[in-house]
């Protein structure tokens, strides 16, 4: 049996879960050492033993795991004192992404509360929240929406107030400004010791600049463009920071593309409003699009439904094989040469 400092581990966010999943290692090393990894790099990893930092790299044996900030592992020491990760621990919760190549991006794991992060200035955009929303509710993980720039930001109340009607009940929306610690007070409720957190928003959003009005992390925060406000990109790695009262926050890049790494019925089912809703349709296959009779069309936002939509698309492509896309174009070939033909004999 491995044996721990669970109070020293508590302060990186170990919790009892994790620690009863210590048996599923079999034959660890008897110097083996609990551990979180808080940065990955291309050539090495950054992991926290509960007391101090250290740089590892991995074995063999973990080479064809999809390692990520936040993940536990086991880390040994070999010759010349180097340090070594060689076993992993089942995440509790995993994010990952879908890149456009249709690979699985792992972005982090082991986190209960995902803040995300948008901006009340030009940064504003309700189908993008939408989007991460779906994303961290299928990988279980609890979402906490945080509106960053109200100090700055344009038309505040009426934005807040689109978002409150047009976003599922229950879902905790702030709004800060966060380079105000009495406005980061706001997420004392997730800041318990033992949990951790991550942030998730484009480029310029103010993550970076809340990880350090949270944390002693002293990371470096750049403005926005003035010519579109688009973010610069001032985080390049995803780190994990300890906070004061015990809470762990892993900050992250600005993400370019974010497409769902769930399918078809995960997705569905993280837009709870539209899935209860649709009980209620006249038809039980209603596809909420122009079937009368249908509950979703008459109560849901319009825009907001356009969105589901568009992200069941993404997720039915992104279970496709190569011979579905191959065999999808086809149909379509055949649907549209049928159109024209049919439209060439209306206007003989």
């Amino acid at each position: 049996m491995i044996d721990i400092d669970f109070e020293s581990l508590r302060l990186i966010g170990l919790t009892q879960t994790i620690a009863s999943q210590l048996h599923l290692l079999h034959d660890a090393p008897a110097d083996a050492r609990l551990v979180r990894i808080t940065e990955i790099q291309r050539d090495w990893l950054t992991v926290h033993d509960g007391h101090a930092e250290f740089r590892a790299r991995v074995l063999p044996a973990l080479h064809d795991e999809a390692l990520a900030v936040g993940d536990w592992v086991l880390s040994t020491t070999l010759a010349h004192d180097e340090r070594w990760l060689s076993a992993l621990l089942p995440p509790t919760t995993h994010i990952a992404r879908r890149g456009n190549d249709g690979r699985q991006h792992s972005l982090v794991s082991n986190v209960d509360t995902a803040l995300l992060v948008m901006g009340l200035d030009h940064d504003f955009n309700p189908r993008r929240l939408e989007r991460y929303l779906a994303i961290v509710k299928t990988a279980g993980v609890e979402p906490v929406v945080v509106m960053s720039k109200a100090d700055i930001g344009d038309e505040v109340e009426q934005r807040m107030e689109l978002l409150r009607q047009r976003l599922p009940t229950g879902i905790p929306l702030l709004a800060i400004n966060t380079l105000s610690g009495d406005d980061a007070a706001q997420l004392l409720p997730w800041l318990g010791i033992g949990q951790t957190l991550v942030l998730l928003g484009s480029s310029g959003t103010g993550k970076s600049t809340l990880t350090n009005t949270l944390t002693l992390a002293a990371q470096q925060t750049g403005g926005v463009r003035k010519g579109d406000g688009r973010g610069r990109h001032t985080t390049t790695s995803r780190t994990l920071h300890q906070c004061a009262g015990g809470a762990c926050i892993i900050d992250t890049p600005g993400l370019r593309s974010w497409q769902p790494d769930a399918d078809e019925a995960s997705l569905a089912a993280a837009f709870e409003d539209i899935d209860a809703l649709a009980a209620h349709c006249q038809f039980r296959d209603c596809r909420h699009t122009s079937e009368p009779g249908c509950a979703v069309r008459e109560a849901v936002d319009d825009d907001r439904l356009q969105n589901y939509h568009k992200l069941l698309r993404e997720a039915r492509r992104s279970q496709q094989t190569p011979l579905d896309r191959i065999a999808e174009v086809a149909k379509w070939k055949i649907l549209n040469r049928a159109a024209a033909v049919r439209s060439r004999d209306k206007r003989r």
